[in-house]
């Protein structure tokens, strides 16, 4: 019998079998909640800050923070690329396959992780002035980013192990110690920037230590719990072994990660091309469309997690060969989707003036704004959620060049050429209107590639296994044909 049948103990959850709706809503719960904390833990550090330490400081944050999403969104890719590597092994029952593949992953996400927080300090200056910092706000900025620098290889060895846990079926502990990361940073944030007892006022550079105190805490419990626990992932003992680079997996993770990593430099891309245009218009129209934009962040979330339980449980069915279920868990990942992103763009029609007049206070001309800008764009994000969905179950199978394709098309291409091009008929309307026809265009071509796209003929690893079977949009195998279903499908 192979060591891929032998072990009886699982690394996580079993994604492959059992009811699949409530399976997926179950796992995409935690998932949502770490995005929740995590967009809260930005705006309540951003409010410790510009009390604490007012506007300039803000902006040096602002600045900083810009680098940062640029470097997560970077090793993003590689993350998901294990993710669903991981995933499909632990479908396939095969441990030892997807200890090898955590091995490798973590070596190089560490090492790239080092090069840049090395190369980062050194550079701060200069990427703060090609960021085109303003003046008063480069000593702090550049104060704040060298710490965050040194905090990048905490940051991202906690996203990494998150998410390989996410692959092998466990939603759960992730949010727990990005819950714990979260708490720290808040509590942390004031008494660092303004000292108390004996701790001194470290100003802007306490509010970067206590990221970089918060993720090493929450990196170092995780990695003990799972050491403790003997986590059938863990690498021990003999298995230590293979920290060192298998080189054909690393081909293959790079390979597909940095596909879903340019994703992020598209969309992030598109957004300050669409803020360029927004800011010709006046500040009371950026400020509009900030607020609002800030909004369709929390829109998007249920989207998002949904994409992610959907990504690494067709990933794990995948590895399963049971692709009589794949079908069906795009589907329930679409109707969450529009149920969730629906209800909250409904109540955000309802209620907009009475949210956004909370952070435009005495402009009632930017709130009116506000409130038509959110009428012609939210609506949007349902439809985008679909394709997320989509992009997520394609993915499982290791189909990441074409979800790019089709996102520079609909994002760069359809959505800033519409929002430029139609200016002189439609005013700054023309930008709000790009986003669903942006939308519209990203959801014909995904619906398209996922009906008739050659997606689940695709092999990731080609090995003596028998079946081996995304970004908010303002600013996720060895397919065997049908065969080898040797288990009844279970019905929801």
């Amino acid at each position: 019998m192979s060591a891929s049948i032998k072990g009886k103990r699982r690394a996580g959850h079993d994604l492959t079998s059992g009811p699949i709706t409530s399976t997926l809503l179950l796992f995409a719960l935690p998932v949502l909640g770490s995005n929740v904390l995590q967009s809260l833990n930005g705006s309540i550090n951003a409010v410790w800050v510009g009390r604490f330490l007012g506007e300039t400081a803000l902006a040096a944050t602002s600045n900083a923070n810009l680098v940062l999403f640029l470097i997560l969104g970077t090793m993003f890719g590689i993350g998901m690329a294990a993710t669903i590597l991981v995933a499909q092994s632990v479908g396939a029952r095969d441990l030892p396959h997807a200890r090898k593949i955590v091995g490798t992953s973590a070596t190089f996400f560490f090492a790239v992780s080092i090069v840049f927080a090395v190369g980062g300090w050194f550079l701060v200056d200069a990427i703060l002035n090609v960021l085109g910092t303003p003046s008063d706000a480069l000593p702090l900025a550049r104060s704040y980013l060298r710490i965050i620098f040194i905090a990048v290889p905490a940051m991202n060895l906690l996203t990494f192990v998150m998410t390989i846990l996410r692959g092998a079926g466990d939603s759960r502990t992730p949010f727990y110690f990005m819950a714990l990361a979260v708490v720290l940073d808040v509590v942390l944030n004031p008494l660092l920037i303004a000292g108390v007892g004996p701790v001194p006022a470290l100003g802007i550079a306490g509010s970067a230590l206590a990221t970089l105190v918060s993720q090493a805490v929450a990196v170092t419990a995780i990695l003990v719990l799972l050491y403790a626990r003997k986590h059938p992932l863990r690498l021990a003992g003999a298995d230590l072994a293979l920290f060192r680079p298998d080189p054909a997996l690393l081909r293959i993770v790079v390979a597909m990660g940095v596909p879903m990593g340019l994703q992020m430099i598209v969309i992030s891309a598109s957004a300050l091309v669409l803020m360029g245009i927004v800011n010709s218009y006046g500040s009371q129209t950026a400020a509009a469309y900030g607020i609002a934009a800030q909004l369709w962040t929390y829109i998007q979330m249920p989207a998002l997690a949904i994409g992610a339980a959907v990504s690494s449980m067709a990933a794990q069915n995948v590895g399963a060969g049971r692709w009589d279920r794949i079908g069906r868990i795009t589907g329930s990942g679409i109707g969450f989707n529009l149920v969730l992103t629906g209800v909250l763009v409904a109540l955000l029609y309802v209620f907009d003036r009475a949210v956004l007049s909370l952070f435009l206070t005495g402009s009632s001309a930017a709130i009116d704004q506000a409130v038509h800008i959110n009428n012609l764009a939210s609506w949007s994000f349902i439809l985008f959620g679909v394709t997320i969905v989509l992009f997520a179950t394609v993915r499982a199978t290791g189909a990441v060049t074409a979800p790019l394709v089709i996102l520079i098309i609909s994002v760069l291409f359809v959505r800033t050429g519409f929002a430029y091009g139609l200016q002189g008929w439609l005013g700054p309307d023309a930008i709000w209107w790009s986003f669903p026809v942006g939308s519209v265009a990203s959801l014909a071509l995904a619906a398209g590639y996922y009906r008739f796209g050659g997606w689940r003929t695709l092999r990731m690893i080609k090995d003596e296994r028998v079946a081996a079977g995304e970004p908010p949009d303002t600013g996720l195998g060895v397919p065997r044909g049908r065969a080898g279903l040797s288990e009844a499908a279970e019905d929801e």
